[in-house]
């Protein structure tokens, strides 16, 4: 195995015991990184050791050994982190280890996106570089919003710790929303020049089935599950979403032959775990949190179960999105309602759904996107080049705007204007 494959696999983990141990998220952080160094030089020579993992724990211990003898005494009598001592004495299983620490870096206390940014850099090893590139800022910038978020954690006195029961399945949602937020960026990037950010995307992902690995509590959450089979289905479409010269290529156009069908499989069988194999929820949920997500993927499912983009239905995944927007009130939801009853047929209650918007999503260029589909369909060609012209203007992913300049070329100007 590969030192890359093991900070993959071992990162998380190896971090989270760290902390446990020496109850410092800074030297635990820097002491784990230093050790990974040591091997990127010594391995190559000397040969991977036969316990590797065992290896990065017994060096990194000994460099916050260094680093905690080096220190003032009062430093040392004035712990940065509260660790839950009752819990650490009494489970010594390392993945509620690793479930402390996602849920230190996705605790409320900090702003979704950074906490967002502090999970792939904890949890997960991602370089700050690399966490800054997936979120379009410099890597000082990030590097920036990351120490805020380690003194946050600080100031705020955020446990490492489990909360309790009562308490426990919200701080889940928390970091479902926050993997949720982190796929987002990587399956629709608002900005910047990629249509799909893969690997952010997967990171996520991973993120997910770690949480999900990680105790018995995390695995009987239906946030986690039903956002676990709802990214699968979406990533699945990854490959045939972009074209060869890098173009965006639509739902009805893509080839689904390149879908990754053991994803969808996959998928579809978390959900069945909800559903009892229905289409339809058979069971209770458990919060709007893991309702929103269930609803998402029961719609994605349907995209996935139709053979040819024709036999897709959109009356039910009409219904769905009836049905998530009574439960969220996004507009957002809305806006995909209207496609979703645009598609099963009804062009003026679509028309209608997306004019109720106007004021809601001004500047959302989807929203005008979407109109001028309508207004293209209705035969309005002069609404419907405006509405082009203003979804173009606000667009700032550079594929989506080339791929609307592209349907703005061949909407027929009456006036030849």
């Amino acid at each position: 195995m590969s030192l890359e494959q093991i900070h993959r696999d071992e990162w998380g983990r190896l971090l989270a015991l760290l902390v446990a141990h020496s109850r410092r998220l800074d030297l635990a952080e820097d002491a784990l990184a230093e050790a990974f160094e040591q091997a990127a030089r010594v391995w190559p020579g000397d040969g991977t050791p036969t316990n590797p993992a065992g290896w990065l724990m017994t060096t990194a211990k000994r460099r916050i050994a260094d680093r905690v003898r080096a220190e003032a005494i009062a430093a040392r009598k004035q712990p940065l982190l509260a660790i839950d001592e009752r819990n650490r004495m009494q489970d010594n299983d390392r993945g509620d280890e690793l479930l402390r620490l996602v849920l230190l870096a996705a605790h409320p206390a900090l702003a979704p996106e950074a906490g967002a940014a502090l999970t792939l850099r904890l949890v997960l090893g991602v370089p700050t570089g690399d966490i800054a590139k997936l979120f379009l800022v410099s890597e000082p910038t990030m590097a920036a919003r990351l120490t805020r978020a380690r003194k946050k954690v600080i100031a705020a006195g955020i446990p490492l710790a489990l909360p309790d029961a009562r308490v426990l399945p919200g701080r889940l949602d928390t970091v479902a929303q926050v993997a949720y937020l982190a796929f987002t960026a990587g399956y629709a990037p608002g900005s910047g020049p990629d249509l799909v950010r893969v690997e952010l995307a997967g990171e996520a992902i991973r993120l997910v089935r770690l949480m999900r690995s990680s105790s018995p509590v995390a695995r009987a959450s239906q946030s986690l599950t039903a956002l676990l089979g709802l990214m699968l289905l979406q990533h699945s479409r990854r490959d045939a979403r972009v074209g060869d010269a890098g173009e965006l290529v639509r739902l009805p156009d893509q080839q689904r032959s390149t879908w990754h069908q053991h994803e969808i499989a996959e998928g579809l069988d978390l959900l069945g775990v909800l559903t009892g194999r229905e289409t339809s929820p058979a069971i209770e949920i458990d919060g709007p949190v893991a309702a929103s997500y269930l609803l998402q993927a029961l719609i994605a499912a349907e995209h996935a179960r139709a053979a040819r983009a024709q036999d897709t239905d959109w009356v039910t995944i009409a219904d769905l999105y009836r049905q998530l927007e009574e439960l969220t009130g996004s507009p957002v939801v809305q806006l995909n309602r209207a496609v979703a009853v645009a598609q099963a047929g009804d062009l003026d209650a679509a028309m209608a759904l997306a004019d109720g918007l106007l004021t809601e999503l001004p500047i959302n260029h989807r929203l005008h996107a979407v109109r001028a589909e309508f207004l293209t369909r209705a035969g309005r060609t002069t609404q419907a080049r405006d509405a082009y012209r203003e979804a173009i203007s606000l667009c700032a992913n550079d594929v989506e705007r080339s791929d609307l300049e592209q349907r703005l070329a061949f909407v027929v100007d009456p006036e030849g204007q």
